[in-house]
């Protein structure tokens, strides 16, 4: 519009005023200062960045998992990886030794704004099983562990109150033994596992 065009040419002709007035050293090297207005007017030209914030969840084979994370209004980002064993950089290969202590995780980031951590818990919980130590269907093995690892402490309290309710909520007839300990390193796991099942047209593992 006219104003905006007429705000933008102030603004410009504003700030080379001010980078004239600071000149400091050569003609390719100087600096300017933006005085109250000029910064008043900038902040309606500039979008402030979107704040996000990660969540990891490890609930079997990770690329089902992903998938249906993936798809959540809110999710801005997800990576499969793995997260809690003792190797640094582990390969899929020493993961599925069953010897390095990692899980196969998905690190979540999200909008809180749009999708809050409660909502990501309770998709956590009704896309596996948390009463199986160590297994989801017939995938074996401590990599298969459902786990939450949080990144703050208002996530592990949500965390450990929405485990809490769930056990007393007498769906499981076994007790849940999901992990919840805090994010340790995350090993982005090889790019043929990263969007796995999209890559293939796929919206769930076939078991």
């Amino acid at each position: 519009s006219d104003v905006c065009s007429s705000d933008l040419s102030w603004i410009l002709g504003k700030a080379g005023n001010e980078a004239r007035l600071n000149r400091a050293g050569t003609a390719d090297s100087f600096t300017f200062f933006l005085d109250r207005d000029l910064r008043r007017a900038l902040s309606h030209w500039i979008i402030p960045p979107m704040m996000t914030q990660k969540a990891t969840f490890g609930a079997g084979c990770f690329w089902g998992v992903e998938e249906t994370f993936r798809q959540l209004p809110g999710v801005t980002a997800t990576a499969v990886g793995y997260a809690g064993g003792r190797k640094e950089h582990p390969t899929y290969e020493d993961v599925c030794t069953d010897r390095t202590g990692h899980a196969e995780v998905v690190e979540v980031e999200f909008n809180p704004e749009v999708i809050g951590y409660d909502k990501l818990l309770d998709v956590f919980w009704s896309n596996h099983n948390p009463t199986t130590m160590n297994r989801q269907g017939p995938d074996v093995g401590t990599q298969y562990r459902s786990a939450i690892f949080y990144h703050s402490p208002e996530q592990k309290a949500q965390a450990e109150a929405s485990k809490a309710a769930l056990q007393k909520s007498g769906k499981h007839s076994r007790p849940v033994v999901t992990q919840i300990e805090p994010a340790p390193p995350f090993w982005r796991a090889e790019e043929y596992h990263q969007k796995y099942l999209q890559k293939r047209g796929q919206t769930h593992c076939a078991i």
